[in-house]
């Protein structure tokens, strides 16, 4: 698993929050996003170009239909066991008697082997993408939103909420993320969830998502409680109860726009971590169901059979590592952008 989002630093929002240490100086007439942009353009080029490489992969994920319809003339689903394929002008089985998949022929059908069922690899790759793609990005989603709810509600009003809400964090904070994962993933997977008239069955992709989620909650709100303990002090918001704001007006217009950057921070690195923890709860078996595909479940199906068709198991792998590793330098890049301790000098 990737390393798990940095939880040390928060973002200082208000007045003077983007102000340029070298030399002292400052940026006038530049919003924090417009100057955040302009760091990550000048200061941080091989960002965007990783940046540019996920959304080319989200991108390619996306064609999955128009692979399938055309030179693929196939589905993720459909078995070609007992088919032949012409290469090179001679007849080749798609699965050999002895149960040996086809490797990469590098043309349309089959262009990147086929499985031990006869599925075309390259199909259920692509297929595979948009299932670890939509889990990894809903389940990031719904954490920002949770977090940043208990992250405000936990800092801003204290007491008793602070007191249930960091207690709930801490307990969740204290098992590892793939131990508790693959626990919820177990017990949903038996009986699906039902929740009052909410009922989700156990091959739901839902589940996966609300259980990833979860389980990333505490990494967003804690760094985000620690941020709104700092800004509930500032002076805009002083000013704002000196006016007669109600506190929940006083969360909504004072303090969550302040939480706009820490965010978009965290957002790329969330996504990232999620889709690693979905892939791996599909390697596990306690993820995406079968026969849908994803990049962990087609893993697992790979290393069992590692040997008479490793391209099972690099393929997938290979896309989950460029997937990863794109979301995490762009974070990073972001995160660099949007501190306000950067040390780099801007050009006026």
């Amino acid at each position: 698993m990737a390393s798990e989002p940095a939880t040390d630093y928060a973002f200082q929002g208000g007045p003077g929050a983007f102000e340029e240490e070298a030399g002292h100086e400052e940026v006038h007439g530049l919003s924090p996003w417009r100057l955040a942009l302009r760091r990550l353009k000048r200061n941080n080029k091989v960002a965007i170009v990783f940046g540019v490489l996920f959304l080319l992969l989200v991108a390619i994920c996306l064609a999955a239909p128009l692979w399938a319809n055309g030179p693929a003339d196939t589905d993720p689903y459909k078995n070609h066991l007992t088919e032949t394929i012409v290469i090179d002008g001679k007849k080749t089985n798609v699965v050999s008697l002895d149960g040996v998949p086809i490797g990469p022929t590098w043309q349309g059908k089959f262009f990147l082997g086929a499985d031990t069922n006869g599925r075309d690899t390259a199909v259920r790759l692509l297929y595979g993408g948009r299932n670890s793609l939509l889990i990894g990005c809903a389940a990031a989603l719904i954490t920002a939103l949770l977090a940043v709810i208990l992250g405000i509600l936990a800092g801003f009003v204290r007491g008793f909420t602070d007191t249930v809400v960091s207690r709930t964090l801490d307990v969740i904070w204290a098992f590892p993320v793939l131990l508790l994962g693959v626990a919820l993933g177990t017990a949903l997977s038996l009986g699906g969830l039902e929740i009052g008239p909410i009922k989700l069955g156990a091959g739901s992709k839902l589940i996966p998502i609300l259980i990833i989620a979860i389980v990333y909650v505490p990494y967003m709100a804690r760094p985000i409680r620690g941020q709104v303990l700092a800004l509930r002090e500032k002076e805009f918001v002083e000013a704002a109860r000196a006016q007669g704001m109600r506190p929940s007006r006083i969360m909504l217009s004072e303090i969550l726009p302040n939480l706009s950057s820490t965010v978009i921070v965290f957002l790329p690195l969330m996504v990232a971590n999620a889709i690693l923890l979905e892939a791996a709860l599909g390697f596990l078996g306690v993820g995406v169901k079968a026969p849908e595909p994803s990049w962990g479940t087609m893993i697992g199906d790979g290393v069992k059979h590692i040997l008479s068709g490793p391209h099972l198991a690099i393929v997938p792998g290979g896309m989950l590592v460029l997937t990863v590793l794109a979301l995490n330098v762009f974070g990073d890049g972001v995160r660099d952008a949007f501190d306000p301790r950067s040390t780099v000098r801007m050009e006026h």
